[in-house]
């Protein structure tokens, strides 16, 4: 394990900013497995580094002298990747006009680091596999088995537990990928490094730009430590080249700094259709616009019962009337209304539970007579009901009718035709 000399030794050798307990483990346990040949996993949000601990295990082993070589497996489309990685023999497909050699043999001897492993396509996973337990790999369009020894270090931003649940995984090559775990903490988690970090970008930029450097206010670094860094270190380095180009102060103040943070939105609270795994298309379709529609109208019914409960809780205490609104004049509006009040011992108690259906008083409470007006639960109709709302709403236009109601434009048309709709 590496001492805090050595530590800090590491850490300026990599241009590495930070003193936090969780970044200072992650490099202990980079360099403790750099001197072996076990396979890496390094675990992180995008834009925390992963790449320099890749680069940290590659200078500490014993392959420092061997070629060293990153892959982003999400930036190579899924039909050339196993010509990528592998190679191809002449004539294997439409562009094959020569014979290639892939990454493991270029590399040979010394490391490969797969970013962004997560993206890996599934037949691509199974070659993969074969090379990590054998070191044995087949060029595209051979059947001659070829050797490697290369040392594979990968890195992910996805739970690839979770994806080998779902089937978007291979579990066996989690399991194999996974022998050393290094998890790179979050920005937001390391708050004490947030200026520190700043500062050095800041300097950087100074000199590239031939500026004296910028320098935050404390209430700005108080601001920049509060915010969650969705984006991580490569977010907060964005951040720094744009007010060192931009600020006309070289102090910058908190409402400077606002100007340059997103706002936070909210997660979406809107119901939305989720596509699911296996089965025809159709079929999904199907059951998703069901259970979206039962969703809402049980929402709908919820609100309904707790509107009733509101009302007769207000009709037996004027009063409380205040907790429900904000309109001033509330009580006028109710004493105005005390005329078409029912008698409160003529409302049964579970009506005033809010539990039935809605009771509708005709004449005063003296000679009233109570009509029910039963829920239209009937699945079909409600949905008629918001498709013509949703066309009527946006003339026509079934695209936008569509999009509004959260499904494809072809099952739309054909809830058209099913259900007769007059457009």
């Amino acid at each position: 394990m590496l001492s805090e000399q050595e530590l800090q030794s590491l850490k300026n050798r990599f241009s590495i900013i930070g003193s936090s307990p969780g970044l200072n483990y992650a490099l202990r346990v980079a360099s403790q497995v750099a001197s072996t040949d076990l396979t890496v996993l390094i675990l992180g949000e995008s834009g925390v580094g992963k790449e320099v601990f890749s680069k940290i295990i590659h200078s500490f082993s014993a392959r420092k002298h061997e070629p060293f070589i990153a892959i982003n497996c999400g930036a190579i489309p899924e039909g050339t990747i196993d010509s990528e990685l592998f190679g191809h023999e002449k004539g294997s497909f439409t562009s094959a006009v020569d014979n290639r050699k892939g990454y493991f043999e270029t590399v040979n001897g010394g490391t490969i680091f797969l970013d962004e492993i997560g993206e890996m396509p599934i037949g691509t996973q199974a070659r993969l596999l074969r090379v990590l337990e054998t070191g044995e790999y087949i060029k595209v369009g051979s059947s001659k088995v070829l050797k490697t020894n290369v040392r594979v270090i990968a890195a992910t931003n996805k739970d690839l537990k979770e994806r080998a649940q779902v089937g978007k995984f291979r579990e066996d090559l989690y399991y194999r990928l996974n022998t050393v775990p290094i998890r790179v903490p979050a920005l937001r988690d390391r708050t004490d490094d947030i200026p520190l970090l700043f500062r050095k970008f800041a300097v950087d930029f100074a000199e590239k730009y031939r500026t004296e450097p910028i320098r935050l206010s404390e209430e700005a670094n108080v601001l920049l430590r509060n915010y969650s860094w969705p984006g991580n270190i490569r977010q907060l380095k964005n951040m720094a080249e744009q007010i060192s180009v931009l600020s006309q102060n070289k102090k910058v103040e908190v409402g400077d700094i606002r100007y340059y943070i997103p706002e936070e939105n909210s997660a979406d609270r809107m119901p939305a259709l989720i596509q699911k795994e296996g089965g025809a298309s159709g079929e999904n379709e199907f059951s998703n616009e069901r259970d979206l529609l039962y969703k809402l109208f049980f929402d709908m019914k919820k609100d309904v019962t707790d509107v009733k409960k509101m009302f007769f809780e207000i009709m037996k205490n004027p009063a409380a009337a205040q907790q429900y609104t904000g309109v001033a004049n509330y009580e006028s509006q109710v004493e105005r209304s005390e005329t078409y009040k029912p008698a409160l011992s003529e409302i049964p108690e579970q009506i005033a539970e809010g539990n039935n259906p809605i009771i509708i008083s005709q004449g005063n409470h003296e000679t009233s007579s109570a009509q029910e007006i039963e829920e239209v639960l009937d699945l079909s109709e409600n949905e008629k009901k918001l498709i013509t709302k949703a066309l009527k709403k946006h003339r026509g236009r079934r695209r936008n009718a569509a999009s509004e109601l959260g499904i494809s434009e072809r099952t739309l048309y054909r809830k058209i035709n099913e259900y007769n709709i007059d457009e």
